[in-house]
């Protein structure tokens, strides 16, 4: 509701009028109050115009308090006929669970962010609608861009744009990659605090569905083991597992090498300095360490026990001098219960060409029974191998069980050699004696034992935030050519993880992942003859905190338009 006024030669009256969507689908207006001319209002609400206005929109805005509640506490009439059809190619299902996410994404001000990209470059589409949407339907419902498209085109709010203008729209995005994540790391300070204190650090790589090299899809050592050329994903994650950054490097590199450029980018664009780098053995190489012991930054990482110089690894071999981590009491790890749960440590000066460092071993019994287990099996299969002469080995895999198969050749006086395979119980005993078993390294000399620990043991949000990318969110195969378009599925991917995130974050981590998409994909509704919508999901303690984080509600038994538009409104911060 608001006021408005007319103004003839000699009166200026005022109204309250309230807006609305014709039938036709245009905007127009109606006047729900006359409130009287301007000299009659003066008499008893002035002595001023101004006074009077103020009145008139106290009025108004009592009027919309008094319409709203009307509106919640309204009941709806619909009539059905059993002799009637469905009117034809009419849809009647929308899907809703975009709402949700849709509140994260606007209070990342991505809107915003595309705004700056509108006036950076040249084009007519609604660059925000499409960006938008592609993060809504990589959570929904991951597929090409082309499926995107028919996917969002049944969601309550229909797209403005046409297939074409999505893919110009990843040239855009793909050229504006790095400042798009500079500006959406920034406005999501303003949306939750940043536990960039601590930086996890890792890579991995996605594959195309092609034979041939082509730009950055190169040939490579594939995680999942596939023919095809392959592009690496350098990813930051804070330390509350809500990511950073990202970077892409062509499947051919060399991963240690794409550390620097993205850190750089974090220190200069993102305004990091001061920062504990976290990573695992295969992303802390010595110069990576060195890299991070200058300004403000600090490493954590883990060690091979196996690539320790000889009396360091001896050291960290030997069952003497742990203590209990949770009362740094001594203790004998060698006695210690089958079903113990503790942690044990023990820790000494780690000295290298450049750096003085800490190394910390720990022991963990549990860990040390599940290794055992993994090991007693893979002896069996061993076993068996000998058992059929099926002993090839797999050297790919260094969890192939051939690898507890010795061979010896045994020959008599001017004969060839014969070749036999035995178990190899030297080689059994050899992986013994690292059961349960770690090693951290760390140039944070002062600081408490299990506070380091705590945060190398953060390490596995990462690996699921790539496990989510590439099963829940289909980062791959990945089907595009151009290099720029490329950068922009990875960006909408990225995009699609942070939001899911933040979520995650607002719902206070009570829910797994699988729990809140499943919620978000069942959130349809039903269009009912054109007045509102019947919502077709089942209301559970999930569906409420969802609404109770995102400040709307969509679970009333009936929702009028006017009611589902108030709603979207909302879902983007806009009332």
């Amino acid at each position: 509701m608001r006021v408005t006024t007319s103004k003839s030669k000699n009166s200026e009256s005022f109204y309250i009028t309230k807006g609305y969507i014709n039938d036709k689908g245009t905007s127009t207006s109606s006047v729900i109050r006359k409130l009287g001319t301007l000299n009659d209002l003066l008499k008893d609400h002035g002595p001023t115009r101004d006074d009077v206005m103020a009145w008139a929109k106290e009025e108004a805005r009592l009027e919309t308090l008094k319409y709203k509640e009307e509106q919640e506490h309204k009941s709806i009439q619909v009539t059905f006929h059993a002799d009637r059809h469905l009117d034809f190619e009419k849809q009647t299902l929308f899907r809703g669970g975009y709402l949700f996410p849709q509140s994260v994404y606007y209070a990342l001000q991505l809107d915003k962010t595309c705004r700056k990209l509108k006036s950076r470059h040249k084009f007519s589409y609604d660059i925000n609608a499409v960006l938008s949407d592609l993060v809504y339907a990589r959570i929904l419902e991951p597929s090409s861009k082309r499926s995107a498209f028919k996917t969002v085109s049944s969601f309550l709010e229909k797209p403005c744009y046409e297939l074409h203008d999505v893919y110009r729209a990843l040239d855009i995005l793909g050229s504006e990659c790095d400042f798009i994540q500079s500006e959406v790391y920034k406005n999501s300070r303003l949306v939750c605090r940043r536990n960039d204190r601590v930086l996890y650090y890792d890579c991995s790589n996605y594959y195309f569905e092609i034979e041939q090299e082509d730009g950055s899809k190169k040939y490579g050592k594939s995680k999942e083991h596939r023919p095809n050329p392959i592009i690496q994903m350098g990813l930051f994650m804070d330390g509350d597992a809500v990511p950073l950054a990202f970077s892409l490097f062509p499947g051919n590199t060399n991963e240690q090498k794409s550390l620097k450029p993205l850190e750089k980018t974090v220190l200069e664009e993102f305004g990091c300095q001061r920062f504990i780098y976290c990573s695992d053995a295969g992303l802390a190489s010595e110069d990576i360490r060195a890299y991070n012991h200058m300004g403000e930054r600090a490493f954590i990482v883990t060690q091979s026990i196996k690539k320790l110089p000889g009396e360091d690894k001896s050291w960290a071999l030997d069952k003497k001098g742990f203590r209990r981590v949770s009362d740094n009491r001594p203790a004998d790890i060698t006695a210690v219960p089958e079903d113990d749960t503790n942690l044990y440590y023990k820790d000494a000066p780690y000295t290298t060409k450049r750096l003085h460092q800490r190394l910390i071993i720990t022991y963990s019994p549990r860990y040390a029974r599940y290794q055992k287990a993994i090991r007693d099996g893979q002896v069996e299969r061993a076993k068996k191998m000998l058992e059929s002469g099926s002993t090839k080995k797999n050297r790919k895999n260094p969890n192939d069980p051939a690898r507890f198969i010795g061979t010896v050749a045994a020959t008599k006086e001017g004969e060839a050699a014969n070749i036999y395979s035995y178990l190899d119980e030297a080689k059994i005993q050899s992986e013994e004696q690292y059961d349960g078993l770690y090693a951290v390294c760390t140039d944070l000399l002062d600081d408490e034992v299990s506070e380091i620990l705590t945060v190398s043991e953060g390490r596995w949000q990462i690996e699921e935030c790539f496990r989510i990318m590439k099963t829940d969110f289909s980062a791959r195969p990945v089907y595009l050519r151009d290099e720029n378009r490329i950068r922009a599925h990875f960006l909408t991917c990225f995009l699609a993880l942070l939001v899911y995130r933040l979520l995650e974050k607002k719902l206070g981590n009570r829910y797994t992942c699988e729990q809140i998409l499943s919620t978000l994909k069942s959130m349809n509704f039903a269009e009912i003859q054109e007045q509102g919508f019947i919502p077709l999901y089942e209301r559970k303690k999930i569906t409420d905190d969802l609404h109770n984080a995102c400040g709307f509600r969509t679970d009333y038994q009936f929702i009028t338009k006017s009611q589902m538009k108030n709603i979207q409104k909302k879902s983007k911060g806009r009332e």
